[in-house]
C-alpha cells in the first residue's frame, strides 16, 4: 500500500464511561458501531410527508423551489450546502448555495454574474440569500446574492460574517463556459443583492466541497470530492482578506505505517502546493506525490474549538462513509479517524456536516435508494451513531447548520429546494 493511502477497517468503539454517560442521560444506547442506537427515541412519521422527526421536534417550511423571491426571480433548484448568520435587529441570514450545471434554469438571474453560457444567459450556479426573522422564524426576503458559476456544493461561515461558496466543477473555458472554473467565492451576509463574483484563486482551483475557518489563525481548511482528494490549507497573507492571496497547502503524515485505526491520533504535517490555479486539474496528483494524504470524497467540514470534523463519503473498508477530527495545536496538529461505518443501517454516504449544542454531529446522508431512505445521523462525542431525522421523499438533505443561539436546525432537501427549519428539545442530551 502507498504511503500516502490509508487503510480501511471496521471498527466497533465502546467504553464503560460512555455508556456510563447515556445511561445518567436516560437514554437508551445500542452497542456503539451497531445499528439500532435510540437516542433522542424513535422516529415520527411526519403526516406532511417531508422528514421524521423524534417526538417533540417539528419543522417549518420556510422556502420552495419555484416560489416568487423578492428580486423578481424565483426559487432554484438543488439547493446544497448553508450557512446561518446572525444580523443587526435580531435577523439571520441564511446564504444557500444551489448545485446548478449549464445549461438549467437559474430563476431568473439578474445583475452581474461571474460567468455567461455562449447565449450569454449567466451559468445558473451560485447562491440565494434569505433574511429571517430570528423571533418568528417569518422570511423577509430571499433573493439572488452569487450567480454565473457551477455546481455550487458546501462551503462554509467565516468568523467575520460571511459564506464561502465553493465549485464543485473544474470545467475549463472554452468547454460551453466562457472562464475556467473550481473557485471558491466569498458572499457576506450583509449583501442585499448580487454581489460582484470574484475568485478567490489563491485557495486553489479543484473540486472543491466545502470549508472551516479556524478563529484563532484565520486559516480556511478545505474539502475535495473525489476519490483521491486531499485536505487543504489555507493561510491568508491578511487574515479575514481571502482577496490579498495567500499559501495553499496540503495535509500529510508525519509517518508512514500501518493502516490508521478509529481512535489513533497520527501527528501530520503540511505540504506546501505551487501553480494552485492548476489548469491541468491535477493539483492533487501533484500533492500526492509530493506525500499528502488522500481521501475517499471529503465532503462536509465543520470548525470546532481547537478541532475540526470532515466527512468522507465513500471511505472505509465497506465503503459507506467516514468521519474524520483534526485537532490544531502549537505543538503540531493530529488526525484522527473518528468513525466509520461498517453497515448502511448506522451511516450511508455522508455529507453535508454540523454539530449540535450538545456537542453531537449531525451528518447529511447522501444516497438514492427505492424507497427513499436518506437520513440525518447523530454520532455522539463517544462515536455512537444513531438516526436523527429521515427524509420521506428521494431526495438527499443538505445544508445543516444551527442558527447562532443553537435553538433551530436549518436544513435543505435538495430537489426540489425545500428549506426548512427544525426546532426541538437539542440541549437537553449530553452523552
Amino acid at each position: 500500500m502507498p504511503p500516502n493511502t490509508f487503510g480501511r477497517r471496521q471498527f466497533i468503539v465502546a467504553t464503560s464511561a460512555a455508556f456510563a454517560a447515556l445511561a445518567a442521560s436516560g437514554c437508551r444506547a445500542t452497542v456503539p458501531g451497531r445499528p439500532g442506537a435510540q437516542i433522542y427515541g424513535p422516529l415520527v412519521p411526519d403526516a406532511g410527508g417531508l422528514l421524521d422527526l423524534p417526538k417533540g421536534f417539528s419543522y417549518r417550511v420556510l422556502s420552495r423551489f419555484g416560489e416568487a423571491m423578492s428580486d423578481g426571480g424565483t426559487v432554484p433548484d438543488a439547493a446544497d450546502g448553508m450557512g446561518c448568520i446572525a444580523l443587526p435587529g435580531g435577523k439571520l441570514a441564511l446564504i444557500r448555495n444551489h448545485e446548478l450545471k449549464v445549461g438549467r434554469d437559474g430563476g431568473g438571474i439578474k445583475g452581474p454574474a461571474f460567468d455567461r453560457a455562449a447565449d450569454g444567459t449567466p451559468l445558473p450556479g451560485g447562491t440565494t440569500t434569505l433574511i429571517i426573522d430570528a423571533a418568528t422564524l417569518m422570511v423577509d426576503r430571499q433573493f439572488r446574492s452569487l450567480s454565473g458559476t457551477i455546481r455550487n456544493c458546501a462551503g462554509g461561515t467565516t468568523p467575520w460574517g460571511s459564506w464561502l461558496t465553493c465549485e464543485e466543477d473544474t470545467t475549463g473555458a472554452g468547454s460551453k463556459v466562457g472562464k475556467d472554473h473550481g473557485w471558491v467565492f466569498e458572499v457576506p451576509a450583509s449583501a442585499t443583492g448580487p454581489v460582484d463574483p470574484e475568485p478567490l484563486k489563491a485557495m486553489g482551483r479543484f473540486n472543491h466541497e466545502a470549508a472551516c475557518v479556524d478563529p484563532t489563525s484565520g486559516a480556511v481548511f478545505l474539502t475535495e470530492d473525489r476519490e483521491d482528494g486531499l485536505l487543504y490549507r489555507f493561510t491568508p497573507t491578511a487574515p479575514g482578506k481571502l482577496a490579498k492571496g495567500g499559501k495553499l497547502e496540503a495535509l500529510a503524515l508525519a509517518e508512514s505505517g500501518p493502516a490508521i485505526l478509529p481512535g489513533e491520533w497520527h501527528k501530520v504535517h503540511w505540504i506546501a502546493l505551487d501553480n494552485v490555479e492548476s489548469p491541468d486539474d491535477d493539483l492533487r496528483k501533484r500533492g500526492a506525490a509530493l506525500g499528502a494524504f488522500t481521501f475517499a470524497r471529503g465532503e462536509g467540514i465543520h470548525m470546532g474549538t481547537g478541532e475540526l470534523f470532515f466527512a468522507c463519503t465513500s471511505g472505509g473498508a465497506a465503503g459507506l462513509g467516514q468521519v474524520w477530527r483534526l485537532r490544531l495545536g502549537a505543538g503540531g496538529d493530529l488526525l484522527e479517524l473518528f468513525f466509520e461505518s461498517t453497515d448502511p443501517a448506522q451511516f450511508n454516504f455522508g455529507d453535508n456536516l454540523t454539530v449540535s449544542p450538545n456537542g453531537h454531529l449531525i451528518v447529511c446522508e447522501d444516497q438514492y435508494t427505492d424507497p427513499p431512505n436518506n437520513h440525518l445521523r447523530g454520532l455522539t462525542p463517544a462515536g455512537l451513531p444513531y438516526d436523527f431525522a429521515r427524509v420521506r421523499l428521494n431526495t438527499e438533505p443538505a445544508g445543516a447548520c444551527f442558527s447562532p443561539d443553537g435553538k433551530v436546525l436549518f436544513l435543505n432537501l435538495y430537489s426540489p429546494t425545500t428549506t426548512l427549519a427544525i426546532t426541538g428539545p437539542w440541549a437537553h442530551l449530553k452523552g
